[in-house]
């Protein structure tokens, strides 16, 4: 198993801390005038989703956490249970709300996403960073409705909603940015 010294902290790394798996957010290495370097840090706890503010010192050591990321197909929910299946095992396996997080109000059925691990134990999921999605229900805009920049709600076809320019119809398919949660275009 390999070993980080806090001074080899990067964005994205994960290790083991109190019994904890975390991930590096921010990283920032302090070299003050006076006394020892530092590394200021932002970690997130990958099974709890907290964010903590951290500093170490640049010579401690921490076990590396092998996170296991297995591509799987979304396929259905069913009695609070959301069906995915391996891509190469064609194995299905259930997980629940809160072991797919925040994730989940982007799924749509055989949506291809990364089912993340930890020691067999699944904790989160993540979605293609674009997805597409048609245009369930919306108001429709008006011609020269110009003055308001803010758009207007839409429902999307999994039952997501979020703000849309004012020339978005029912029936349109967008392209969503699944980091921010926001709209990028229509396709």
């Amino acid at each position: 198993m390999a070993v980080y010294s806090a001074g080899d902290f990067r964005n994205g790394t994960t290790f083991e801390m109190e019994g904890n798996v975390y991930r590096v957010v921010e990283f920032q290495h302090v070299k003050p005038g006076k006394g020892s370097a530092f590394v200021r840090t932002k970690i997130k706890n990958v099974i709890t989703g907290s964010v903590l503010e951290k500093t170490f010192n640049p010579s401690e050591k921490f076990p590396s956490a092998e996170i296991d990321k297995r591509e799987m197909q979304y396929l259905y929910e069913d009695g609070g249970l959301y069906y995915f299946m391996d891509n190469e095992t064609y194995e299905q396996i259930p997980l629940n709300k809160e072991q797919i997080g925040e994730s989940l109000k982007y799924l749509k059925e055989n949506m291809n996403v990364k089912i993340l691990s930890y020691k067999g134990n699944v904790f989160s999921i993540e979605p293609p960073m674009f997805i597409e999605l048609a245009v369930t229900y919306t108001e429709p805009g008006f011609a020269g409705n110009t003055a308001t920049t803010s758009g207007k709600p839409a429902t999307l076809e999994n039952g997501l909603e979020i703000n849309v320019p004012m020339f978005i119809n029912i029936g349109d398919v967008i392209k969503i940015d699944t980091r921010t949660g926001e709209y990028m275009e229509r396709i």
